[in-house]
């Protein structure tokens, strides 16, 4: 039951994972306030490499028709999910309004951050902390609240010149001046710059699903593979050692005119038990593993319960059950009468 509850756990602690970590960076994504994203032929919907566009970009952007606003920014992967973002304060906040900083001041020295609450709960920052990154030390000027654009920030042109980027940006951000008119916008900009990758926040949102990063689905594909090998040898085993314990047993039942069916059908809703109880166990614990990960682990990470996967992670333990009870079943139904009564 044990094993069973650990193979749900596991299935379910990945979804959660990959669904959280991906609607965080939706909402991350959403907060920023625009309604277009503008992002270079390299990029992808969670990779944007490093900083090919050039800052005049920003102008030429804002000269389009119903372009009422565009912001560019640069993005250093620091490692793991971790990235900082370079940005111009005052033009965030007139594209969203800005940060929202709980504790602190926004930066002014070239060598202070501003951070999110989770992060700072992380590295177990407050205002005045200093925080080695990229070879450099910061120092933390404010903790804003989580939920816009990023989790680490700084001005912009010192992270340009930090990275050898100077003038240089990873992705501009536009807001139209008819929200009903960004697909027109953004059909109109993907003719005249075909090569670049060009979405509405709706569109670019959507992308941050498991089903469109490959990698991650195939992934999730193996670790369910995996489960199932998990549950049939599992299941084999216990239910191998199962008859074997009861083969006198057995021998009794087909002695008083028990069907070959009849002890079969025992012994698959005894490992239908094990497997309803030990799933239910299994999602009990995802609560656990979620605890872990807000507590324990980078604020990088985040799970999420997802509900629709219990019944498909229940059927991946059933499925794996049924093909481990197989040969049990096929032994014990196979016993010869007279040899399992006299089996010690």
């Amino acid at each position: 039951m044990l094993a069973i509850a650990v193979e749900v756990t596991m299935i379910l602690t990945l979804v959660g994972v990959s669904y959280g970590t991906l609607d965080e960076s939706a909402r991350r994504a959403r907060g920023v306030g625009a309604d277009i994203v503008f992002r270079p032929p390299t990029s992808s919907a969670l990779s944007l490499g490093s900083a090919p566009m050039s800052a005049n970009f920003v102008s030429t952007l804002m000269s389009k028709p119903h372009v009422a606003f565009a912001m560019g920014t640069i993005v250093q992967s620091l490692g793991g999910f971790d990235v900082a973002t370079g940005l111009d304060l005052d033009q965030f906040k007139k594209l969203s309004g800005g940060f929202h900083i709980i504790h602190g001041r926004p930066f002014q020295a070239d060598d202070e951050i501003l951070v999110d609450e989770y992060y700072a709960r992380e590295k177990k920052l407050h205002v005045g902390s200093t925080i080695r990154l990229m070879n450099h030390d910061w120092h933390v000027s404010g903790i804003f609240e989580s939920g816009k654009l990023t989790r680490i920030a700084m001005k912009l042109s010192v992270l340009q010149d930090l990275t050898g980027n100077t003038g240089k940006l990873s992705q501009i951000y536009l807001k139209v001046d008819d929200l009903k008119r960004a697909q027109e916008v953004v059909g109109s900009l993907r003719k005249q710059l075909p090569d670049y990758n060009i979405y509405t926040m709706e569109e670019f949102t959507s992308l941050l699903t498991i089903n469109s990063v490959g990698l991650l689905k195939d992934f999730i594909g193996v670790v369910i593979g995996i489960a199932v090998i998990v549950g049939f040898i599992v299941v084999s085993m216990a239910m191998y050692t199962a008859v074997l314990e009861r083969t006198r047993q057995i021998g009794i039942l087909k002695s008083l005119g028990a069907s070959s069916i009849y002890i079969l059908n025992l012994l698959v809703r005894e490992t239908l038990l094990i497997v309803i109880a030990g799933t239910m166990l299994g999602i009990l614990l995802t609560y656990g593993t979620r605890w872990i990960l807000m507590h324990a682990v980078p604020a990088s990470l985040t799970q999420e319960i997802v509900y629709p996967w219990w019944p498909i992670a229940a059927g991946i333990s059933i499925a794996g059950a049924l093909l481990g009870v197989i040969f049990p079943a096929w032994k014990a139904v196979k016993q010869d009468v007279i040899s399992a009564l006299a089996y010690e």
